[in-house]
């Protein structure tokens, strides 16, 4: 992997998954292991600030009345209902953590739903940058971090997950994503490995 073409694209990282009066908090496996998997992702960051690595933060923020979401239904039915996401609050807000790179990362706004690249500039970005290999950190394993990375694949990229900066809704989930799913189309290890 040549780091002059690899962007980490960090998803989910934000106030109401990661805090613990997030209103999607208890969605995580554990507080513990989301706790762990940003910590994880905050090492990365820190070894790669000076690396030519493209670092991008795709934040799901949704309008007031949720119009966007047009067919509520799963996760964006009970994200419309617990106001999750919300623009102008808190809970739609980065983590701290991540935030404090922010002179580093670039956001890329617009993301309504589960995929990273859907009514987004983030395929306009990695092209470029003339990206080729993309790795995933984030929430939810099963959810986001698997729809954006499927659709990594089919624009062409090299897609790596970082085992260790993902988190799902259960342990039973994150381990069968990473074992089972992930490994069908993209390549899975711990971000000590990513160099």
């Amino acid at each position: 992997m040549n780091l002059n073409q690899t962007a980490i694209i960090l998803i989910g990282f934000q106030n109401d998954y990661f805090l613990k009066d997030g209103a999607l908090h208890e969605a995580l496996e554990s507080s513990t292991a989301a706790g762990q998997a940003l910590n994880n992702t905050v090492n990365l960051l820190n070894r790669l600030k000076e690396s030519p690595v493209l670092l991008i933060n795709t934040p799901i923020v949704f309008t007031a009345d949720y119009s966007e979401i047009t067919q509520p239904v799963g996760i964006l039915k009970t994200i419309k209902e617990i106001e999750a996401f919300k623009q102008g609050t808190t809970g739609c807000e980065t983590v701290d953590e991540i935030r404090a790179f922010s002179d580093r990362v670039v956001t890329v706004p617009g993301k309504r739903g589960l995929n990273a690249f859907s009514n987004t500039s983030l395929n306009e970005l990695l092209q470029s940058h003339h990206i080729t290999d993309v790795v995933f950190a984030g929430a939810v394993t099963s959810i986001c971090i698997d729809t954006t990375a499927r659709t990594a694949l089919d624009k062409g990229y090299s897609v790596t997950i970082l085992r260790d900066c993902t988190t799902g809704r259960s342990s039973f989930e994150q381990e069968f994503y990473c074992e089972e799913i992930f490994p069908l189309y993209a390549e899975v290890i711990n971000s000590s490995q990513l160099n």
